[in-house]
């Protein structure tokens, strides 16, 4: 009716300025143009094919940023001459600026003539693209999105005798990145990725895109002079090279280790899922506990230690930050007592690990100040004292509660000019510093005794 009713109006008045028309006049003509224009875009966009489902994705998700490379395949009908096809990332996270089409077959035969952005159409954009083949092609789409995100985490369960454990590591893979990614192949990354803009800010920008001028592009197109697509071409060039040779890749822009997790899995948008990635059994380790009171205060620390190495039956891998969780195997049948939880950071291969897992209280250390006296005492010539030598007697005392044997390992801190006496045998660990390190049978207890000595002053050892 309102497109009729534009045809109708008399020559003169379609001639006539439309500040010169009655208002209601010129409302009627706006209303009408502005029908036409959306009718015109919408026949505009006739030709304009969907992307078909995806025939398969690849997620690799960088632990060290919110940034994630998908990489989908998907299969087009293509005819003869101008092709035009929509993606559209609407209530999603992706980066439109780092939308990436490319044909896996017959390249030479098809061409992106330019991208661009519809009007009115918003978080949607089309490419033109000229095939010289008409049938089916399979193509390549890639970009860059944030809010997934993956962590490690460890299970440690060690035998009765604490000595060997049951190692396993498993990923946990969390989307909230607005898009779900079914029956998708999984690539962790490790390494520090330095980015020139985020992500997240960069999928919520409005952008313009000018192929054929590039002087012409605002910030956040795909042509920016930042590296964009440089970098992200870099990024995957080094996940290809670490799954070829199953080692870290260094580069200039970081130091690169890539995990692919065995199989697929179906990543939902809002879902979180752990999935395993090792599990290695009979890992040596060594049982071991601290005792420093400048470090831990008061208590007693257990540690178990192992190596990320071949003989360890580990090595073929370094290990990602992540939190341990241990235990111990206290019954016959496997039931399993919990010990502790720590985080570990970045293990490389051959790198050993120690693993804090807290206090232990059948490990008991009672250091106790037994005698202190001041002797040598030096005066100047005012009669001030100038110089002096202290001599403290400690004893410390050893428990060992548990059922098996332990190691201990005790560290005691000095300052100063300073000396010690002790039949016990000790290592000095620096200037300040000296660790005892006995091995306890289950229910021993044993006392360390040592003597201190310690000059000031004039008495000073030069």
């Amino acid at each position: 009716m309102q497109r009729s009713s534009f045809n109708v109006l008399p020559a003169s008045c379609r001639q006539i300025h439309t500040q010169l028309l009655p208002a209601r006049c010129r409302q009627h003509i706006s209303a009408l143009l502005g029908i036409f224009l959306i009718a015109f875009t919408a026949q505009a966009r006739i030709n304009v094919t969907s992307l078909p489902g995806r025939d398969s994705v690849q997620l690799t998700i960088y632990n060290s940023v919110d940034l994630t490379l998908v990489k989908e395949t998907r299969t087009l009908t293509f005819k003869k001459g101008s092709n035009r096809l929509g993606f559209s990332w609407a209530n999603t996270l992706i980066d439109p600026t780092s939308v990436e089409f490319r044909p896996l077959q017959k390249a030479d035969q098809i061409e992106v003539l330019d991208v661009r952005f519809p009007p009115r159409v918003t978080n949607t954009l089309e490419w033109n693209i000229n095939s010289e083949v008409a049938g089916e092609v399979e193509v390549e789409i890639r970009y860059f999105t944030s809010g997934i995100a993956w962590a490690a985490d460890y299970v440690c369960e060690a035998n009765a005798t604490e000595n060997q454990m049951t190692f396993a590591g498993n990923v946990r893979v969390t989307n909230r990145s607005g898009e779900d990614y079914p029956d998708a192949q999984i690539r962790l990354m490790v390494g520090v990725v330095r980015l020139v803009e985020r992500i997240s800010e960069l999928a919520q920008r409005e952008t313009t895109i000018n192929l054929g001028d590039p002087s012409k592009n605002k910030p956040g197109n795909f042509n920016r002079d930042n590296g964009r697509w440089a970098q992200m071409r870099g990024l995957d060039d080094l996940a290809k090279k670490a799954e070829e040779s199953k080692s870290v890749v260094k580069e200039a822009i970081g130091e690169y280790f890539l995990y692919t997790v065995e199989g697929r899995d179906t990543i939902a948008n809002g879902w979180s899922k752990r999935l395993p990635s090792f599990k290695a059994a009979e890992v040596p380790i060594t049982s071991y506990y601290k005792y420093e009171k400048e470090r831990y205060g008061a208590a007693v620390i257990r540690f178990y230690k192992f190596k990320n190495d071949k003989d360890s039956k580990l090595g073929t891998e370094p290990l990602p930050d992540g939190s341990v969780m241990a235990f111990r195997s206290v019954t016959k049948d496997n039931l399993y007592n919990f010990v502790g939880r720590t985080a570990v950071k970045y293990i490389p291969v051959d790198e050993e690990v120690e693993m804090q897992l807290g206090n232990d209280a059948e490990v008991r250390i009672e250091p106790k100040l037994m005698d202190w006296k001041k002797v040598d005492i030096a005066f100047n010539k005012s009669g001030n004292v100038d110089g002096s030598t202290t001599q403290a007697t400690w004893e410390i005392k050893l428990q060992n509660s548990k059922s098996i044997p332990v190691t201990v390992d005790i560290r005691r801190n000095f300052s100063g000019d300073w000396e010690i006496t002790t039949a016990d045998k000790f290592e000095k660990v620096d200037a300040t510093k000296i660790k005892f390190v006995f091995q306890l049978k289950p229910g021993e207890q044993r006392t360390l005794k040592y003597t201190l000595t310690t000059r000031t002053g004039t008495n000073a050892r030069k």
